[in-house]
C-alpha cells in the first residue's frame, strides 16, 4: 500500500460521524490493506466544535463550516452523515462540483432526491455510495446492484425500522400497550423523542423506495410508496393475531410484475412459521426473491452508531480503491422508466374488527356488503356480547379497492358502531 494517504473529510459527527472516525482510527491497519492506502479524517464539519471530545482527533480539524471542508483542495473523499434534506444536498452537489467521490448514509435525501444526485454524479464519473442509508450495518445495496446482476428481482419484503419493530416485539411478548412500548424505545434510545417518522412508517417508505429503485432498475421515490404506520395497532390486534397463529409487524414490500412497480409500507400479519416473524426487537431482516435464486434473507442490526458506521467505512474503502485505480463503481443502475402501481390494485388479504350491535341480522346486513363489493369472508367470530360486541373478519385474497369501498359502506351501516381495526394478512392462502 506505500504511503498514500486519502484524506476525508466528514459532514457530521453525531452518532454515525464518531463511530466512523473511531472504526477508521482502531482498525487503521486492516482498512489500509484493503483499501491499499491509508484513509485519514482531515476535516470535520459540525454544529458545535466543543462537543465532540470523545473522538480521536485534534480539535484543530473541527470547523463548523461545510463548504470549507468540501472545498478543502487536501479533501479525497467526501463522507456526509448530517442526515436531512439541506444543506446535505447542497454540500454533496458542491463535492460533484469539486471532482470529489461521495459517501453517504441520507436515506431522506435519497429517497426523496436520488435522481438529481445519482444523475449529478453520473454527469461527473464520480462515485456516489449508499450502503448505509438502508439496514444499517446489513449489506443491501451492494448485493442488489452488483451481486444479482444477473437476476431479475421480482420482490422485496422486510423489516426494514428497528423503532416499530422493537415497539411491536415489546406488545407481542409483554402485552404493552403501543404508548407503553413507545416510551420504553425511547427510555431505551431505540426512539427520538418525536417518533413519528418511525412509528408513522416515513422511515421504511424512504427505505422501501431505495431498495425498489436499486432491485427493479427504475426510479422510485418516497412519495410513491404507499405508508401506514403501527401508531393504531392496538392489543386487540396482537391477540386476535396471536390466536390466529400469527405476529404483527411493520413491513416494507416492493413487487414488480413485469411492468409496474408495487411499493407500501404498512402493518402486517404474518404466519408465526415464517422467518420474519421472529425478527425481534430492534433488529432488521430483508427477504430478496427472483426466480433464480429463489428467496434470500439478509438479517442483522439495522439501526445504530456502530451497525451504520461498519456500511460506511466499507463504502470508503470501495472508493478509496476506485480512486488509486483511477475507475469508477457501479453507478445510477436506475434505467428503466417503471410506472407505479395504485394501491387500489392491489390484492391481498385481510383482517378487521367491528364493534357492532348484538341483535340478530347484523351478520347477514354486514356480510351482504362483503359479497357486493366482490369480497369473500374466509373466517369469522364473535367476541363479547351486548355492548361490547365484536365481530373478526378475515377474508380471502381480494382487490384493496374493492375492499376500501366495503368499508366504507359498513362505515355507513347503523349496525356498525365502529370500524375498529384495519391490518392486511401478508400469507399464502
Amino acid at each position: 500500500m506505500g504511503d498514500r494517504v486519502l484524506r476525508v473529510g466528514l459532514l457530521g459527527c453525531g452518532n454515525v460521524g464518531a463511530a466512523v472516525v473511531r472504526l477508521l482510527d482502531e482498525h487503521a491497519d486492516d482498512i489500509a490493506r484493503r483499501a491499499g492506502c491509508r484513509l485519514e479524517v482531515a476535516r470535520v464539519a459540525v454544529r458545535d466544535v466543543g462537543r465532540h471530545g470523545d473522538v480521536p482527533l485534534d480539535r484543530s480539524v473541527f470547523t463548523t463550516d461545510g463548504v470549507s471542508v468540501v472545498d478543502d483542495p487536501t479533501v479525497d473523499i467526501v463522507c456526509e452523515v448530517i442526515g436531512g434534506a439541506e444543506p446535505a444536498r447542497s454540500l454533496i452537489l458542491r463535492a460533484f462540483d469539486r471532482g470529489k467521490p461521495v459517501v453517504t448514509a441520507n436515506k431522506e435525501l435519497l429517497a426523496t432526491r436520488g435522481r438529481e444526485l445519482l444523475d449529478a454524479s453520473d454527469a461527473k464519473g464520480l462515485d456516489l455510495y449508499f450502503e448505509a442509508a438502508v439496514g444499517g450495518g446489513i449489506p443491501l445495496i451492494r448485493p442488489l446492484k452488483e451481486s444479482l446482476t444477473g437476476e431479475r428481482v421480482r420482490r422485496v419484503m422486510g423489516i426494514v425500522n428497528g423503532t416499530t419493530n422493537f415497539i411491536l416485539t415489546r406488545m407481542t411478548e409483554d402485552g404493552k400497550a403501543f404508548s407503553d412500548a413507545l416510551a420504553e424505545a425511547q427510555r431505551l434510545g431505540y426512539a427520538e423523542a418525536d417518533a413519528t417518522a418511525d412509528v408513522e412508517g416515513y422511515d421504511a417508505a424512504a427505505k422501501c423506495a431505495i431498495l425498489a429503485s436499486i432491485a427493479f432498475n427504475a426510479r422510485v421515490v418516497a412519495g410513491d410508496v404507499y405508508r401506514e404506520g403501527i401508531s393504531n395497532v392496538t392489543t386487540d390486534d396482537i391477540e386476535f393475531a396471536r390466536r390466529l397463529g400469527y405476529v404483527v409487524k411493520l413491513l416494507a414490500i416492493a413487487e414488480f410484475d413485469g411492468e409496474r412497480i408495487a411499493v407500501r409500507v404498512h402493518p402486517a400479519m404474518i404466519p408465526t412459521g415464517h422467518p420474519l416473524a421472529s425478527v425481534r426487537d430492534a433488529f432488521n431482516a430483508v427477504f430478496v426473491e427472483g426466480p433464480k435464486i429463489g428467496e434470500l434473507m439478509f438479517y442483522g442490526r439495522g439501526a445504530g452508531g456502530d451497525p451504520t458506521a461498519t456500511a460506511v467505512v466499507g463504502d470508503l474503502v470501495s472508493v478509496a480503491r476506485n480512486l488509486l485505480a483511477g475507475a469508477r463503481g457501479v453507478g445510477c443502475t436506475c434505467f428503466h422508466e417503471r410506472t407505479i402501481r395504485p394501491m387500489s390494485e392491489m390484492e391481498g388479504q385481510y383482517y378487521i374488527l367491528f364493534s357492532v350491535e348484538d341483535r340478530p341480522g347484523v351478520l347477514a346486513e354486514i356480510s351482504s356488503v362483503f359479497g357486493r363489493n366482490q369480497v369473500s369472508i374466509k373466517s369469522m367470530w364473535q367476541e363479547g356480547t351486548g355492548a361490547d360486541a365484536q365481530l373478526v373478519f378475515i377474508t380471502h385474497r381480494a382487490r384493496e379497492g374493492a375492499f376500501q369501498q366495503a368499508v366504507s359502506e359498513l362505515s355507513g351501516l347503523a349496525v356498525v358502531h365502529e370500524v375498529c381495526s384495519i391490518l392486511r394478512v401478508e400469507a399464502e392462502e
